[in-house]
């Protein structure tokens, strides 16, 4: 399941980049090192790099969360491309994870990417807002994500 940055990226259109490509999964990276080496991907810690390209794969073991909530892959939405099919976290859960690395991991540019997101996307405000409580982030912060975000559409 593509998160993170990667999914920032899809749903930001570009207007934030980045390398990292974030695959939340139960497997270990002694079960994906294999699959990916064929792919021309050898570990360098604990992400996978390829020396033909500026982007690198991590694997992040799950189950999926935000914060405090956990999702199931059910949850999720699928992103098809002429390569085929993955699967990638929603718009509105795109904006919870930005907002737990900016609330727990003191992560000011995540907020960024959370307005980056809520100005191109249809965002489940209500379930943000339900969410937030659980994660000690005020509904003022919300509020004023969800200005910032109308502000420049």
């Amino acid at each position: 399941m593509l998160g993170g940055g990667g999914a920032v990226t899809h749903y930001s259109e570009n207007e934030y980049m980045s390398t990292d490509l974030d695959f939340i999964t139960v497997a270990r990276n002694k079960e994906i090192a294999p699959v990916v080496a064929e792919l021309g991907f050898s570990p360098v810690g604990k992400d996978f790099h390829h020396p033909e390209s500026q982007f690198f794969l991590e694997f992040p073991p799950g189950p999926l969360s935000f914060g405090d909530r956990y999702v199931d892959s059910s949850q999720t939405t699928t992103l098809k491309t002429k390569y085929g099919s993955v699967r990638i976290i929603t718009p509105t859960q795109c904006v919870m994870d930005r907002l737990a690395w900016f609330k727990h991991g003191n992560d000011s540019q995540a907020r960024e990417q959370a307005i980056m997101v809520a100005k191109r996307n249809q965002i489940e405000w209500d379930e943000i807002y339900s969410w937030s409580k659980n994660e000690g982030i005020s509904s003022a912060d919300i509020d004023a994500i969800r200005e910032e975000a109308k502000a420049v559409q």
